[in-house]
């Protein structure tokens, strides 16, 4: 295990992605989740709208394995302009 993480390599991470409810958000998430896990399962990816229905929260568990794939996935994903949040 790294010093500087307290994830040990390889292993299953769940990442939630939030933001409005456009048509797009879902495919161009998932692209983007692709292009870093090329190995994730869309099948496993779970959507859900907010009660409001304007919002859409998504979970991609991803076979991570390492560190700097996971930053390079977070920077992708925040630096998008639909996407809101990031956990």
């Amino acid at each position: 295990m790294s010093e500087d993480s307290l994830i040990e390599y390889p292993c299953d991470f769940p990442i939630k992605i939030m933001g409005k409810a456009e048509q797009d958000f879902a495919p161009i998430t998932l692209a983007i989740v692709k292009h870093h896990a090329p190995d994730f399962d869309e099948t496993t990816m779970e959507v859900r709208s907010s009660k409001s229905g304007n919002y859409l929260s998504i979970t991609c568990t991803i076979h991570a394995t390492s560190r700097s794939q996971l930053d390079a996935l977070y920077r992708a994903l925040t630096s998008h302009p639909m996407v809101s949040v990031v956990l």
